[in-house]
């Protein structure tokens, strides 16, 4: 047991486990107790190999455990124990709930140190897709599919009128409403990719426009957790036409 009670909170990055930090290894070695994520790598369990492993990990249409649940649970353990490391899928602060947990312990009297991680967002990179890129847009948006109510938040449909990319998280189950969104904005040949299971070893991305990613979705079948990027980005990565197309332009504009 640590000598102290305290509580890091520890970004585990998108999927592959050779992307956490150096400083979340120091993290998890030093804990006590690793309350993680079902979005956590187990292999990254065992720079903690002598700690109290829980899982806490909430997934859309499963048994989970309540927020409020893990708020309890982390301050509990830390009293009780010492060192807490909670370890969060991508980055704690993005779409993470990071905050919540953090305000909460620090209310129970408790030193939080935060380690950042790789967040999602950065997942289309990794299959080779541009979120920015030179005479294609200067901008991206990042927006959450899933509301309270169930339904398209404002967010959602003042992205699918304007923005030039915008990366949806926890979409999958609403991608037909989000395309009709976009379709309705007159946006139907717009690119779109759906990157499944992250950075994970089975983690995969398919491709195709707004008019037909629906119907491609339900042939392929892509896995949860998946992020969904509608953008003109979203096409360069396999289209070798559209490719060559954007090189001779930015060949000409250094020019």
């Amino acid at each position: 047991m640590s000598g102290f009670s305290k509580v890091t909170l520890v970004g585990a990055g998108p999927g592959d486990p050779e992307l956490i930090t150096l400083k979340g290894v120091k993290a998890l070695e030093s804990a006590d107790v690793v309350l993680y994520d079902a979005l956590v790598d187990p292999e990254l369990l065992k720079y903690a190999p002598e700690a109290l492993h829980i899982p806490v990990g909430k997934r859309a249409g499963k048994s989970s455990v309540s927020q409020d649940t893990i708020n309890h649970l982390i301050v509990q353990y830390a009293k009780e124990m010492g060192h807490v490391v909670r370890l969060k899928g991508g980055d704690s602060f993005v779409f993470g709930r990071g905050f919540e947990e953090k305000t909460y312990a620090e209310k129970h009297g408790l030193q939080v140190d935060v380690v950042l991680g790789i967040s999602s967002i950065m997942l289309p990179g990794y299959f080779g897709v541009p979120l920015t890129c030179r005479g294609i847009n200067q901008s991206f948006s990042v927006v959450t599919a899933t509301t309270k109510e169930g339904s398209l938040s404002e967010e959602v449909l003042n992205a699918a009128a304007w923005s030039p990319t915008t990366l949806y998280f926890m979409g999958l189950g609403k991608l037909e409403l989000i395309a009709d969104a976009y379709t309705a904005n007159g946006r139907g040949d717009l690119p779109v990719a759906i990157i499944s299971k992250g950075s994970h070893a089975d983690g995969d991305v398919i491709k195709g426009k707004v008019s037909d990613i629906v119907a491609i979705a339900k042939e392929k079948k892509p896995a949860a957790p998946a992020l969904l990027v509608f953008g003109e980005g979203a096409a360069l990565a396999t289209n070798e036409q559209q490719l060559n197309q954007w090189w001779e332009a930015a060949k000409t504009e250094v020019a």
